[in-house]
């Protein structure tokens, strides 16, 4: 009887993963093996590995991995590994392509509140023991831009469709969706960054959206409009966000993730009036290695079983 197949659980937390495949009983299909992120595959693993589950690869080692078949990325985007100049072209490279709908949608909406609400403020007045009365900016009756209406962005429109919020986007397509007033498709962005109170990022990282928001498409946004980048940093030019908001032609920005993770002590973000700095928070969550221990186990009955898989990584488009 053949050996099964070897599945090699790249990351720091095992467990989740490890307990789900024992729970879909698929433990004796398949030999499973963990190893930490900081460390590197043993020869044996090398040689005998066909799937990974994990964060990324160093350059030189896929292919010296003569069985490897299919990685499981554990993130949603994933420029990382497409970026490995020696990513066989063979592999199949699946993402966490909507692992983060339970948390992102709710930290965007929190982020919203963050700039329309005076609660920060008021955290500080008390420290003073100071009587401050502070007015709240309404939501209700604002437009929010989302640019990549995937199904985070469209979780994230429901949301904000009922607080009252006119919402508008763009996806390759331009198909209506529920809880959106207009969907456009990306060759119209300008009209959704002419008329955003608040544009939302949620553009993956291909060479079509680096450096998307420049000097060109910041003038096209309202003075009072605020940016909220949830996508990925190389969407946005950094000097160029910077100088839209110190004259002044829009209103700020909220970024949750950075071209550099953690984002350098002495990037001109931390210290730019204007600009909040977050510590890519949007996609985790305490259950999130749950989230994606089941797309992990589903793909993996259908990897041991011969059906395709789900969230299938285009390599032309780059997600």
């Amino acid at each position: 009887m053949p050996n099964p197949p070897r599945l090699l659980l790249w990351t720091d937390n095992a467990k989740p993963y490890e307990e789900a495949i024992a729970a879909a009983g698929l433990g004796g299909r398949v030999a499973v093996e963990a190893l930490a992120r900081a460390e590197r595959p043993s020869p044996e693993q090398i040689a005998e590995t066909e799937a990974i589950l994990g964060w990324g690869a160093p350059p030189g080692l896929l292919p010296r991995m003569p069985k490897l078949r299919w990685i499981q990325s554990l993130t949603a985007g994933v420029e990382g590994w497409l970026a490995l100049p020696d990513l066989p072209s063979g592999l199949t490279l699946t993402c966490a392509r909507g692992t983060h709908g339970e948390s992102m949608p709710e930290n965007i909406l929190g982020a919203l509140f963050h700039l329309t609400k005076p609660y920060a403020a008021i955290a500080e007045d008390q420290k003073q023991s100071r009587w401050v009365r502070r007015v709240a900016t309404p939501l209700n009756g604002q437009t929010l831009g989302i640019l990549g209406l995937g199904a985070i962005g469209q979780e994230l429109a429901r949301l904000a469709t009922a607080l009252g919020m006119r919402v508008i986007g763009t996806r390759r397509g331009g198909a209506a969706l529920p809880d959106l007033a207009e969907v456009l498709p990306p060759e119209r962005t300008e009209e959704v960054l002419a008329q955003a109170d608040y544009l939302v990022l949620l553009l993956p990282a291909t060479p079509e959206t680096e450096n998307f928001i420049d000097a060109a498409r910041l003038v096209r946004m309202k003075p009072n409009a605020w940016l909220l980048n949830f996508g990925r940093g190389q969407l946005i030019v950094d000097a160029d966000l910077i100088a839209a908001i110190q004259e002044k032609r829009i209103a700020g920005a909220m970024l949750d993730v950075f071209r550099q993770e953690p984002l350098p002590t002495d990037h001109p973000f931390w210290t730019t009036e204007g600009i909040q700095v977050l510590p890519h928070i949007g996609g985790m969550h305490p259950r999130r290695d749950a989230v994606v221990a089941r797309l992990l186990v589903d793909n993996l009955g259908r990897f041991l079983d011969g059906r395709p898989l789900r969230e299938v990584v285009d390599r032309s488009i780059g997600y």
